[in-house]
């Protein structure tokens, strides 16, 4: 396999981070965004529904998203570290304007 060919995170990982820069964002957008299917961005957000880390609520006729950034990373290596602290490393894709990034700022 070539370097283009991977990447240090996960498509799970690419799709909570552009869920967390933008809570309301379709998850048509999401998989334009990340690269896979939309279909692969629904499998992948219904399965971080189901485990804990995303929940998902109705505005109108769109989804508005919200991380639990409580929750311990999956993997063995980093289950010592949080969801925020995978965000806070990542700081510079999300909206530094954004309500949930001026949340994780206070003190």
């Amino acid at each position: 396999m070539g370097p283009e060919k991977w990447t240090f995170l996960t498509n799970y990982s690419h799709v909570l981070l552009s869920i967390a820069a933008d809570p309301a964002i379709r998850l048509r957008d999401v998989a334009e965004r990340v690269g896979i299917t939309e279909r692969a961005a629904q499998r992948i957000v219904a399965d971080l529904i189901e485990a804990g880390y995303l929940t998902s609520e109705k505005e109108g006729r769109r989804n508005r998203y919200q991380v639990n950034e409580e929750l311990p990373l999956r993997h063995p290596i980093e289950q010592h570290r949080q969801v925020a602290d995978l965000l806070a490393l990542l700081e510079p894709l999300r909206s530094r304007h954004s309500p949930e990034a001026k949340k994780r700022t206070k003190p």
